[in-house]
């Protein structure tokens, strides 16, 4: 796919939600305490407005791809409100895991903040689809649903321009940088799965199938980045909830 196809996407999906009617945010939710200070924390996550991403985006066709990204991204944070309001759970203003990701990827240029970025989408893919399986309340598996859609198109849109990015690394070089971006990656998801442990429990996930899911989801990522075709990896049947209320 070239930008232009990636910007038609973003365009038809943007067209997609307009036209369609909002959650059911009157039904109200429930929400354990555990999930619900989970949410808190990736809604935060979700909020930020993009600025720096698309200021170092360049291309013009690129740009107008990563500001229609990042709309989708404050509306997965417009939605995370929505839903904790709906269950009579305020939002937080800040945590710390958010901070640390805005500053390291503020400090460095376009490739190594998607690179950063890139992991907090791998991340939020198998964070979501254990939103979505692991409840029974339908606001919450219905906006999990939702934003994991949309994680599922993110993924491969970065892994296309780090591809492009990589692409005059040579291969000593680049085994290199993955090898680091792999520990990186290794110790961000350690670090979500202990500050969520409790809220993954309360879904169905443990905390090193968590782990080990986005470790798998990573090298597909990764995969896609060098050029080769992802391997289909098996999708465990819906979890049945645990002890949510």
């Amino acid at each position: 796919m070239t930008y232009a196809h990636w910007l038609r996407d973003f365009e038809t999906e943007a067209e997609r939600r307009r036209l369609r009617d909002d959650p059911p945010w009157g039904r109200g939710a429930q929400l354990h305490p555990d999930v619900a200070r989970s949410i808190q924390r990736f809604q935060v996550g979700e909020a930020g407005d993009g600025a720096n991403l698309i200021a170092k985006a360049g291309d013009d066709d690129y740009a107008a791809a990563v500001r229609l990204f990042v709309a989708e991204e404050q509306n997965h944070a417009r939605m995370l409100e929505k839903l904790l309001r709906a269950a009579g759970v305020p939002t937080i203003a800040s945590h710390w895991s958010d901070a640390v990701f805005v500053r390291l990827r503020r400090a460095l240029g376009l490739r190594l903040e998607l690179m950063v970025l890139l992991i907090a989408e791998v991340v939020a893919l198998r964070y979501y689809r254990a939103l979505r399986d692991g409840t029974a309340d339908p606001l919450v598996t219905r906006v999990a649903g939702l934003i994991l859609a949309d994680e599922e198109r993110h993924v491969p849109f970065h892994c296309h321009r780090l591809r492009i990015g990589f692409a005059t690394l040579g291969r000593p070089a680049r085994a290199l940088v993955f090898g680091a971006w792999r520990l990186l990656l290794l110790g961000v998801t350690i670090t979500v799965a202990a500050d969520h442990g409790r809220a993954l429990r309360r879904l169905g996930v443990g905390r090193l199938v968590f782990v080990a899911d986005v470790l798998v989801a990573f090298e597909a990522a990764l995969a896609r980045i060098r050029g080769e075709e992802p391997k289909p990896r098996h999708v465990p049947k819906r979890a049945r909830p645990r002890g949510l209320f």
